[in-house]
């Protein structure tokens, strides 16, 4: 029975592919040969196809005008590019078997294809049944982009609602949402067939929305006289006694980056060999939004020397802590101490850190085990043993005394990631390093990925390793011999991945490795002294310690809360404060910032001497005590002058 294109797409289901369409009734564009924007549009009556796959191709979203969503504005077309972070919003539709959901619902090896339900209704485990019952969609506090969402996370014959998390800023034309929207919309997908034609060798593109009628001829057509086209998925599960292979490209990756720009339909390539690769995950060190991110081979020949790194507590001071080397900062953020055992720090003290350990400290009339971090103060003429609060939320610069060069498998090896770095000499062998012109690298984490060895037959003089799951390519297998089993020279090539993938690399990533404990929460306590008072406002203190602890997927759904610290802080005290709170935290703010600037502008200076690397001249140091010491005294002034008045 014939049925229309976009009726047939709703009905399959993906594990029941590939099938054979004849079609029943054509269709024919007028001025077009074969395709208009990159997809079929002329279909003749009788013709025969083999469907390989259908995924949504764009969205038609629609703003939601209430919170129910069942009005609508005017619509847009989005393309899956289209920039942010969203939330899916629960479907409040029921599934009214276990069977609908197998069908309607994407479900994938990955944590994006876990969907999770519930039923109204007991369903009773002890001989494996299920109750014929209603089962709806539980809330899902994760955030996908819209790419992600119309993978995974679109029924079919259903629409989505979705809630703008954040903005990637990536959209170059004006927004095409009205002024008050909500960040709400209702996406509606139009979904793209690919499929395979009798007498052509590559992959043609049909939109669900063109006007044809199929018929399903699957069981009485010889499925084998089609080409057999195969992801890079699907060449990577092959046994690797399988290699080497020659294929055809039947759809080529749309990336303009070399070698995938030389990647095009119909070459002809040699694939070696399949494996699992190292890689960096490297960003450019820039506070604008259009920082770039990178994965970097370990074949990669330049050389890096190091940049300062900066901690924003003790705890990730401990982190940094090698065995290599004795980690040497600079407190760029005052610490009062509330207990007497432990040191308060100013800014522009200097500390040799040594290692973790466990001290007593007196809390609220009991001792108390808590753990600290012993340090060296680096004095004028001596050193002075200290302990730091682990919890202690404060400020370092690292002091850099290293000037080798290291390659990236050194640094790797010898260091704890994050690292900051700056490429010092470029790899010569890659024709546009890109890395050279980064004004500084932070190095994030060694991740693992899979990866294919290629080269082409026309001229194999070099070979190249392609991502299998970030490049998208369709090739078919030919009955060719290689003509050469062992691979000609690899080419390093640096990737620059783009935002999305950087936050997928980084999500997977966290998933298969333990973060490090959350630091220790500061410790309850009455008032502080007037000392602390000065150097730190009231509302800073009842701010929560913050969890430093690399987590992306959590940062980027919002900031965790956590215990707040209750302090009894006297009337007196209080209004003292708030009477010089904007003079004081304004002139605090200026010495932090200018240890930073000035630390910066030592090494940006160094970096113009060739071979030369990172120092703090002790001047500088001495020079931000004195802006600090001054401004504690304008601080005490201002305190008596406050007490008087009151």
């Amino acid at each position: 029975m014939a049925i229309s294109l976009e009726k047939f797409i709703h009905s399959l289901d993906l594990r029941a592919l590939p099938r054979v369409l004849q079609i029943q009734s054509g269709i024919y564009c007028q001025g077009s040969i074969y395709e208009m924007f990159g997809n079929e549009c002329s279909l003749s009556t009788g013709e025969v196809i083999k469907v390989i796959g259908f995924k949504i191709n764009k969205l038609i979203a629609s703003t939601c005008e209430n919170n129910e969503g069942s009005q609508f504005s005017a619509k847009v077309e989005l393309p899956l590019n289209f920039p942010g972070l969203y939330k899916v919003v629960a479907d409040k539709t029921p599934y009214i078997s276990i069977e609908e959901i197998a069908r309607k619902v994407s479900i994938g090896p990955t944590r994006f294809g876990h969907p999770c339900f519930y039923s109204a209704e007991d369903i009773k485990l002890a001989n494996f049944t299920i109750k014929h019952g209603e089962f709806y969609e539980c809330e899902d506090d994760q955030i996908y982009t819209l790419k992600e969402i119309a993978e995974w996370k679109i029924p079919k014959c259903r629409n989505r609602i979705v809630k703008l998390s954040n903005t990637l800023h990536m959209w170059d034309s004006s927004s095409p949402f009205p002024k008050n929207f909500d960040g709400r919309l209702i996406l509606m997908p139009v979904y793209e067939v690919q499929a395979v034609m009798k007498f052509r060798k590559d992959i043609v593109h049909i939109l669900s929305d063109l006007d044809v009628e199929v018929k399903d001829i699957t069981d009485c057509y010889d499925i084998g006289s089609f080409l057999q086209p195969l992801s890079l998925e699907d060449i990577f599960e092959r046994t690797s006694k399988e290699f080497p292979m020659v294929a055809e490209i039947m759809e080529g990756p749309s990336a303009s980056q070399k070698p995938y720009n030389l990647l095009s339909t119909g070459k002809e390539i040699v694939i070696y060999k399949k494996y699992q690769a190292a890689r960096v995950l490297a960003s450019e060190m820039r506070s604008d939004s259009s920082k770039r991110h990178f994965l970097i081979p370990m074949s990669y020949k330049g050389k890096f020397k190091r940049r300062p790194r900066e901690f924003p507590t003790a705890y990730d001071l401990e982190i940094a802590r090698s065995e290599k080397e004795q980690l040497h900062v600079v407190a760029t953020k005052s610490f009062v101490s509330l207990h007497k055992e432990l040191f308060s720090v100013s800014v522009g003290d200097q500390f040799l850190v040594q290692q973790c350990q466990t001290s007593e400290v007196l809390y609220e009339g009991r001792k108390k085990l808590i753990d600290v971090l012993a340090c060296e103060q680096i004095l004028s003429d001596s050193y002075k043993k200290v302990l730091l609060p682990m919890y202690m939320e404060g400020g370092f610069v690292e002091v850099i005394h290293d000037k080798k060069q290291y390659h990236l498998s050194e640094i790797c090896k010898e260091f704890h990631l994050p690292f900051n770095v700056k490429v010092s000499v470029r790899d010569l062998s890659i024709e546009k390093d890109v890395l050279a012109a980064a004004p500084g690298l932070q190095f994030e984490e060694e991740i693992t990925d899979s990866y294919l060895l290629i080269s082409s037959v026309s001229s194999p003089m070099e070979s190249w390793e392609i991502p299998v799951y970030r490049l998208n390519m369709l090739v078919h297998l030919l009955s060719k011999d290689v003509q050469t089993v062992v691979p000609p020279v690899t080419r390093t090539m640096v990737e620059e991945v783009s935002k999305e993938e950087y936050y997928m690399l980084r999500r997977y990533e966290n998933l298969t490795l333990h973060p490090p404990p959350r630091p220790p929460k500061k410790p309850t306590t009455a008032a502080p002294p007037t000392s602390a008072v000065l150097k730190q406002d009231v509302s800073d203190v009842l701010q929560a310690p913050k969890n430093f602890c690399i987590d992306t997927t959590k940062k980027l759904c919002s900031d965790q809360a956590a215990d707040v610290l209750e302090l009894q802080v006297s009337c007196q005290n209080d209004l003292v404060h708030r009477e010089n709170q904007k003079d004081m935290t304004g002139k605090a703010t200026l010495v932090e910032t200018t240890v930073i600037k000035d630390l910066a502008r030592n090494y940006e200076a160094e970096d113009e001497e060739e071979h030369d690397y990172s120092y703090i001249d002790e001047k500088i140091i001495e020079n931000i005590r004195e802006v600090f010491h001054d401004t504690s005294i304008r601080n005490k002034h201002a305190l008596s002058r406050g007490r008087r008045d009151i």
